[in-house]
């Protein structure tokens, strides 16, 4: 059975915004998908969860034990994917972030406006290596915005992943816990370690923010049960790796739903990031845009593909900061003609 799953991260608008936003949409293969479509998933969230509702999905597809108290345990999938070992103690994925004030509190921007080269990470991580070693705490490089942590007496910490904490007050989102003191020292001491570093003195002549802190979350420790993953393959549109996806699946970059079929998934997920930031940003008229393109390059033609027989099952799983929802169409369902094609969905 060929299925194929897509997750579409803040495709569902806040809902002050999603009638007008709604009537300005010109996507009828969406409303088909959506309209005629079982709704085999509706879940609500806290607004204070540690996890946004796409990554609480994601760990559990995954098999990475996200509760709602803390962040899912991200960490040891991470490292594999990197090639790191991981075996022994509390590994934490620590992530280089800017944290900017607004009026009386710090706020976490979000990290895909970073833009962190290779070079520059390289040289804030080998900044703060020594730092951490001084500790008892080992510091591994997976890429620009992804390192790892061994800490294993900060195991006990309940933290948030950056998604999350995006956008808001931080003391809101920083680890709490018995230890929790202690990390924000060490926090604190990084912070002085890159206040006029040299490449952040750079990067703000070139006009980009500078790296200020770091941002702890993913904790996982050694004996952990090995993911239980519902996928074989997983795409999206970049090469990047996702710390919540399996680590041992191939993950590959496409462009289109052509070039996704093309490879004939037998259960595939793929994942469509582009609406993130300009909701996160408020920026509706972008997210319009954005939701209104993929209308030719993925909804029409996955629906087709759905009439044809090429795929079996598709399945929508949309989200915000709150809710999320999934809907399952079949060719059977698109038979329900008494079903009618709309977008109120996007509205739960």
């Amino acid at each position: 059975m060929t299925q194929l799953a897509l997750l579409l991260p803040y495709a569902l608008p806040q809902k002050e915004m999603a009638r007008d936003l709604m009537r300005e949409l010109k996507t009828p293969a969406l409303a088909t998908l959506l309209g005629r479509g079982d709704l085999t998933e509706h879940l609500a969230f806290d607004g204070f969860a540690r996890s946004l509702p796409h990554e609480t999905w994601l760990a559990r597809q995954f098999g990475l034990g996200s509760t709602g108290d803390t962040s899912p345990a991200a960490a040891h999938n991470a490292m594999t994917a990197y090639g790191l070992p991981s075996a022994d103690g509390t590994w934490f994925i620590l992530q280089p972030v800017h944290l900017h004030i607004a009026r009386d509190h710090l706020v976490l921007t979000d990290t895909q406006q970073l833009q962190l080269a290779e070079e520059d990470a390289r040289s804030l991580f080998e900044v703060i290596q020594p730092l951490f070693a001084e500790t008892g705490q080992t510091l591994l490089y997976g890429d620009a915005q992804t390192w790892f942590l061994r800490a294993d007496e900060l195991s006990a910490l309940q933290t948030s992943t950056p998604g999350a904490a995006c956008g808001h007050n931080i003391d809101i989102w920083m680890p709490k816990g018995e230890k929790a003191r202690d990390w924000r020292r060490l926090q604190n001491e990084v912070q002085m370690h890159w206040h006029a570093h040299p490449t952040n003195e750079a990067r703000e002549m070139r006009g980009l923010k500078p790296v200020n802190s770091v941002w702890l979350w993913g904790a996982t420790s050694s004996g952990n049960a090995a993911p239980a993953q519902k996928f074989e393959e997983t795409f999206s549109l970049s090469t990047g790796r996702n710390p919540l996806i399996g680590a041992e699946l191939r993950q590959r970059a496409v462009s289109s739903a052509a070039e996704l079929l093309a490879t004939h998934p037998q259960r595939g997920l793929l994942t469509l990031e582009s609406l993130i930031a300009p909701a996160m940003a408020g920026d509706w008229s972008e997210w319009l845009m954005r939701l209104q393109a993929m209308e030719g390059i993925w909804f029409a033609p996955l629906l087709e593909a759905l009439k044809n027989g090429q795929l079996d099952q598709l399945s929508l799983t949309l989200s915000n900061n709150t809710a999320l929802s999934t809907i399952t169409s079949s060719k059977s369902s698109l038979r329900k003609f008494w079903r009618k094609a709309s977008l109120t969905r996007l509205a739960p």
